[in-house]
């Protein structure tokens, strides 16, 4: 599994490319399927560029998306968006459109109502463990573990990637028995999908990991890197 991640909290300053309304956030997702993305990441936006967990904003950006694919799409609960716990709890409680899953970065206060409001929904719930964070040692004992869809290993280590991913794979053990996808950020990025590749397990990419391509090219698109994951990703599988 290659899932897009179409923008994260990147904004206007990061080029063009970075979709940042619902119908741009609409397009990148086809064509992103279209070059082989079966599933879905995106921060919904306001106007002005901010990520938001507005029931209206991901509303919107929902119905936008699904116009235009039929894949799993999936949003963002970052802390970033709603600073205040209990505001961002109700701000996913309040959700009158449902994503088939949103993330939750483990390591953030809150994190487990998030999880358990959205597993009430019926969402899937993403659990982000970020690498240089206390997040594997508290999903390893939460008892909602084995309810989560997934876990997504992040890499935020950007020098020494591969290394810091191996260690985050060590400390989540088992996971709960949970499918875990492994990605990395920026210059981790690429060696971290091919770590992914080679290990079998699911991965993602798109504008918010990374602005360029594994050449070092400036990307054009999500789509753009979606075809290079494919490949790269592809060839590390093959010669694993």
């Amino acid at each position: 599994m290659v899932q897009v991640c179409l923008n994260g909290p990147r904004g206007a300053a990061d080029g063009t490319a970075v979709p940042l309304t619902p119908e741009s956030m609409a397009q990148a997702a086809a064509d992103a399927v279209a070059a082989g993305a079966t599933d879905i990441h995106v921060h919904p936006k306001t106007p002005c560029g901010r990520d938001s967990l507005s029931p209206r904003v991901v509303a919107a950006t929902l119905e936008a998306i699904r116009a235009r694919v039929s894949v799993p799409v999936g949003v963002t609960t970052g802390a970033w968006a709603e600073p205040d716990p209990a505001a961002r709890l109700a701000r996913v409680r309040g959700w009158t459109v449902l994503p088939d899953h949103a993330s939750v970065n483990w390591h953030e206060p809150g994190a487990e109502e998030i999880a358990a409001a959205l597993i009430d929904l019926g969402v899937g719930v993403e659990a982000g463990i970020w690498s240089g964070t206390d997040a594997a040692a508290k999903f390893a004992v939460s008892p909602l573990g084995p309810k989560v869809l997934r876990v997504l290993a992040e890499v935020t280590d950007t020098d020494a990637a591969e290394a810091a991913a191996r260690t985050l794979l060590a400390e989540l053990g088992p996971a709960h028995g949970r499918p875990v996808l492994l990605h990395g950020e920026d210059a981790g990025a690429w060696p971290v999908l091919r770590l992914a590749g080679r290990l079998g397990l699911a991965t993602r990419v798109g504008l918010e990991d990374t602005l360029v391509l594994p050449d070092g090219r400036r990307a054009l698109s999500n789509a753009q890197l979606v075809a290079g994951a494919l490949a790269q990703y592809g060839w590390a599988q093959r010669s694993s």
